[in-house]
């Protein structure tokens, strides 16, 4: 094959694989909607928005009215993902309880755990009272649980959650958010914890930063992990 001949198959195989790319994200979303009754109602928003702009440039009486519930429709949506981005940052942290967000709480005491022999610190917790073993991951964004664990523990997808992807040993996955009434570990007591509900998880459920972050300190001596809440009164 010519080089100009090489050139050109290159060009066809990229633009191949970027095709293949784009399809399987888009195909990606097209799966989320069912799930995801916030998406559904962004679009059905904009939808109307486009035919309130096309009403009102044929002067129809009613398009102004159309466009701003969808203008309104919108903001709410933006109003209630942002708040939802919110509670994995203990910083900018807001309970909203008639939204199904409560405040989010981690309290007790000085808790110790020591290094497992698989070099991971691993947590003998309850969470809604049913016992279940928690890796601590400072690299996890959000405190994740099994399909298996969420069903014991009760825990349901919250209604109008935004869209989750989280990576796993099996690629990335969707997942759905869920608010735990407690979670508790050693001398540790955390309630209205948000956890996400991932089908592809296996056994592993993780500690992530929504809950450490909540701390008052960690730290590491001799091999044993310290975990320390802002109300550190009793020893383990």
């Amino acid at each position: 094959m010519d080089p100009q001949g090489s050139r050109s198959y290159i060009a066809v195989m990229d633009f191949a694989s970027a095709f293949a790319l784009a399809f399987d994200a888009t195909a990606d979303i097209v799966r989320s909607i069912p799930r995801f009754e916030l998406l559904i109602a962004a679009i059905v928003a904009m939808v109307g928005g486009w035919i309130g702009a096309v009403m009102v440039h044929r002067r129809i009486a009613a398009g102004r009215v159309v466009r701003t519930l969808s203008t309104l429709a919108l903001g709410a949506i933006l109003i209630t993902v942002v708040l939802q981005l919110s509670r994995f940052d203990s910083r900018i942290d807001l309970a909203v309880p008639q939204l199904g967000l409560p405040e989010q709480v981690v309290e007790g005491g000085e808790t110790r755990v020591p290094l497992s022999p698989d070099g991971h610190y691993w947590l003998e917790a309850r969470l809604n009272g049913v016992p279940a073993n928690f890796l601590v991951d400072t690299g996890a964004t959000v405190t994740a649980v099994s399909q298996e664990v969420a069903d014991r523990a009760g825990l349901a997808a919250r209604t109008g959650g935004i869209p989750v992807r989280i990576t796993t040993a099996n690629g990335a996955v969707s997942a759905q958010i869920s608010t735990a009434d407690t979670l508790s570990f050693g001398n540790v007591e955390a309630s209205g914890i948000d956890v996400v509900i991932a089908p592809n998880l296996g056994r592993t459920n993780v500690l992530g930063m929504n809950v450490l972050s909540r701390l008052s300190g960690w730290r590491v001596e001799d091999q044993t992990l310290i975990l320390v809440p802002a109300e550190s009164d009793i020893s383990e």
